[in-house]
């Protein structure tokens, strides 16, 4: 593993057009339990699957066992950046981080310091009036609710609803396209914490065209073929000695 960091050290110290492409895995290390992982939410039992709570249709029909499951699961207070954050962000400052693209909704790599971070899912910290539009943070949506437990508009009265992409909902756009443009123009692509297996995000790594893709995951993906150098260790191991 270590020779295999030495290498790691030599791409990204050559590259000068670097994007980071994220999954679950950046943030586990903070705190934030993975979906998808043997200890990750989906493996919970709920009324409900989690798959079916967080779809648009069920927000609609079912918003007070949506909020009791999101404030519970998704909403989760005191955590920090680690040290797979802190670094991106110190490549972006060096000029050598084009951009983060992240699958993540936790808004941690603004919090250590990224500026160009592409949320292909949105993010827990912005939150909107379903009628108004008026804007609320994720404090309010903590610990404003009426009797239901539902969170609403103090304009309005109107449901609040995250700015979080559900299911059965399209990614944004301008997000897509931007992380697309990104992706690129990139002499390098680390792809870390992420199986790879969410599309349509995990389909945008194909419209890389630069020289080397790294691929950091603690388990085997289906992608690892596609990579020059793949490396299965956590991302604070990795980063930690970059």
């Amino acid at each position: 593993m270590e020779e295999k960091i030495g290498q790691l050290k030599k791409i990204v110290e050559k590259s000068q057009k670097i994007v980071f492409f994220g999954g679950a895995g950046v943030s586990t290390e903070s705190g934030i339990p993975d979906f998808r992982s043997v200890d990750g939410l989906y493996n919970q039992k709920w009324a409900y699957p989690p798959e079916t709570i967080l779809s648009a249709t069920f927000f609609h029909s079912n918003p007070k066992e949506f909020y009791r499951f999101y404030r519970e699961k998704l909403l989760v207070s005191g955590i920090k950046p680690n040290i797979t954050h802190f670094k991106l962000a110190e490549l972006e400052k060096q000029g050598k981080l084009l951009a983060v693209v992240t699958q993540n909704i936790d808004g941690l790599h603004q919090a250590a310091g990224s500026k160009k971070v592409f949320e292909l899912h949105g993010s827990v910290l912005r939150n909107y009036c379903t009628k108004c539009g008026e804007f609320y943070d994720e404090k309010y949506i903590a610990s404003h609710s009426d009797q239901d437990g539902l969170p609403l508009c103090e304009k309005c009265g109107s449901l609040i609803k995250p700015d979080v992409v559900l299911y059965e909902e399209s990614l944004k756009d301008e997000i897509v396209s931007g992380a697309i443009k990104a992706i690129g123009g990139a002499d390098l692509l680390i792809i870390g914490g992420t199986s790879l297996t969410v599309y349509p995000a995990a389909g945008m790594i194909h419209y890389f065209r630069g020289e080397n893709i790294v691929l950091i995951n603690r388990d085997p993906t289906p992608s690892d073929g596609i990579a020059n150098l793949v490396l299965h260790e956590s991302l604070g191991n990795v980063f930690s000695k970059l």
